[in-house]
């Protein structure tokens, strides 16, 4: 859900003539942002601040106006800047409505940062306000945007190398609260009439659903989504929906269902002229009909995805387009054809760095080499080889077919959706008799430090300044003496955070664009709430929620901004997370964790060498 937008010409219809400058380089500015220009508008509004104004309407519409710039133009930081101040004087006129906007878009932008505690406290707020005012739509925004919050941080808890359902319980009750707040702002959709936000609150409630491993449940609201898209011919939902029930009927095993929505999924993308998303599309059928076996037509779609995979310049597509017709040629027994994408395939995933991917590879290559009997050509692959683990893999020529048809067996059937590499553990050699084991240079170095801390722990009385000199130093037990050293952690960090508030502070005559006048001077002495009192407390708000998380702040901002829970990001992410992210690969590539299992399954196909007699 898009930011809030404050509509300049209804905030200021009594404004001053010092003022007209600024409000007719405003509303140019809010005319090029909704033309889609956000950086020739960010450039009018800057200068409608220059220009100023003591009107403090006009003045927060500004704000608002630059947050939302700011925030399409991923300038997150900027983003947050403006409509804090927006906040700032919503609750310095008293004017509950436009602090429940500003909350919500401040909440929004936190998200995106990734800051989401900071995001909940904006959006509660929000809530909070919406429903003592009695704003019903308002209020069905601020749900809305909580159970984004939830979504995206359980979403980017769950990164990684876990399958929906398979998270941490404290990433599944974060979704849980996501799909509370989803269901809210449903049924309170359906109360006010809004289809289009039933159908929004659908795809959201089969997003979540389908993260927590509740594939029916999924489907029953996925379902929902494509009735009301249709309803309103919104084909861009449409495909989104199609697309979701088609990853979902894959985790069901029922495949021709899957098939069929992706098909629609492709019709769409190509009527949307959507080259991306059509490459994707391709690619899951591929995958699709290879689980049902019919590899010529897997090996159809594989093609095409590979086709505008590198149209697109999209190595990462482009190599596990490779991967999946290495392997669909492969189960067809054209061994020539698999040997050369498999090739392919190694070496796109050398130049990306993918160690994962180029792990598979080489392990497929010296098969396809067994088989077809270039054993010479693949010694000579072994001495420019660096990777043990495939160096250390004994193959047989005569047990790699069976190998090959016993990876396709897990493919068909979907079993390796259910393993899991917990539990395997590699065997050790056994000790030499006699030999007494050698410590390792690891070892070595820990006891090396673990000397120095015992010879610096002596010195600390030694080091400590007495401020009292008429006063010997007391020695403490080690126990009190850690205490004492957490204590003044704990006192540093407040007095420096506390020392920090004056510069945070954004006293009203120095807030940018506003002239002082006696009006507004006025509205500064009221009673109700002085601007110093309200930017206080949203500072103390945020720093008592910051406050147990200074080592996490130290990290930039993340490089893709967690979206909308319904909505799709430009640059899809991989599920390898070593490899670089994909345009025609899909987001949730359901199909990479068979690449991924494989791998984890190399140490169980490795063959013991002949042991030798001491």
């Amino acid at each position: 859900m898009s930011e809030e937008n404050t509509d300049m010409t209804a905030d200021n219809q009594n404004g001053s003539s010092d003022s007209n400058m600024c409000l007719e380089l405003a509303l140019e500015g809010e005319r090029l942002c909704k033309a889609g220009d956000c950086r020739s508008g960010v450039a009018f509004f800057q200068a409608a601040i220059q220009a100023g104004t003591d009107d403090l309407r006009t003045l927060s519409a500004i704000y608002s106006q630059l947050g939302n710039a700011y925030f399409y133009l991923g300038d997150y930081v900027k983003a947050m800047q403006y409509h804090k101040h927006d906040l700032t004087l919503a609750r310095t006129m008293n004017d509950k409505l436009g602090e429940a906007k500003s909350s919500g878009n401040l909440g929004n932008t936190l998200k995106v940062m990734g800051k989401f505690d900071e995001a909940m406290i904006c959006c509660k707020r929000h809530l909070e306000i919406s429903r003592e005012i009695g704003d019903k739509q308002s209020e069905g925004r601020a749900l809305y945007n909580l159970g984004n919050v939830y979504h995206a941080k359980g979403k980017q808890g769950g990164r990684g190398h876990h399958d929906p359902g398979e998270f941490s319980e404290d990433i599944k009750q974060c979704l849980q609260q996501a799909v509370g707040y989803y269901e809210e702002n449903l049924a309170l959709m359906r109360e006010l009439g809004d289809s289009a936000a039933q159908g929004r609150a659908c795809g959201n409630l089969g997003n979540t659903f389908y993260l927590l491993g509740e594939f029916q449940k999924a489907i029953h609201y996925h379902n929902e989504r494509l009735k009301i898209a249709r309803e309103f011919g919104d084909k861009a939902a449409e495909r989104r929906a199609n697309s979701n029930l088609g990853n979902s009927h894959i985790f069901l095993g029922e495949f021709e269902k899957a098939a069929q929505h992706y098909k629609r999924t492709l019709v769409l993308a190509q009527e949307l002229g959507d080259r991306a998303v059509e490459a994707q599309a391709c690619y899951s059928l591929g995958n699709t009909y290879t689980l049902l076996r019919d590899y010529p037509t897997a090996i159809e779609y594989h093609l095409r995805h590979l086709v505008i995979a590198q149209q697109l310049m999209d190595r990462v597509g482009e190599g596990r387009a490779c991967w999946s017709l290495g392997n669909a040629y492969s189960a067809m027994f054209n061994h020539e054809k698999a040997l050369h994408f498999a090739t392919l395939h190694l070496s796109i995933s050398k130049e990306l760095g993918d160690p994962m991917g180029q792990a598979t590879a080489q392990m497929n290559v010296a098969d396809l080499q067994k088989i077809l009997g270039m054993e010479n050509n693949e010694k000579e692959n072994d001495k420019g080889n660096n990777n043990p683990v495939v160096n250390n893999v004994p193959i047989n020529a005569g047990t790699s077919p069976g190998r090959y048809r016993l990876r396709r067996q897990s493919m068909d059937n979907l079993d390796l959706i259910k393993l899991t590499p917990d539990g395997k553990q590699k065997e050790l050699p056994p000790a030499r008799a006699g030999i007494a084991p050698q410590p390792s240079q690891e070892d070595e170095e820990e006891d090396f430090f673990e000397l120095l801390s015992r010879f610096q722990s002596g010195r600390m009385d030694d080091q400590r300044c007495v401020l009292d000199i008429n006063k010997k130093p007391r020695i403490k037990p080690p126990t009190i003496e850690k205490e004492k050293e957490g204590d003044d952690l704990l006192e540093l960090i407040a007095g420096m955070q506390s020392k920090r508030m004056d510069e945070q502070r954004v006293v009203l005559p120095n807030l940018p664009g506003l002239n002082t006048t006696p009006k507004t001077q006025a509205v500064m002495k009221t009673p109700v709430r002085t601007p110093q009192d309200a930017d206080d407390s949203f500072i103390d708000m945020l720093l008592r929620c910051q406050g147990s998380r200074l080592e996490e702040q130290r990290s930039p901002l993340p490089a893709n901004a967690v979206q909308d829970a319904e909505e799709e990001p430009n640059q899809r992410s991989n599920v390898n997370t070593h490899a670089p992210s994909g345009t025609t690969v899909p987001e949730e590539d359901l199909f990479a964790l068979i690449q991924r299992l494989q791998a984890e399954r190399m140490e169980d196909q490795r063959a013991s060498g002949p042991s030798k007699n001491l």
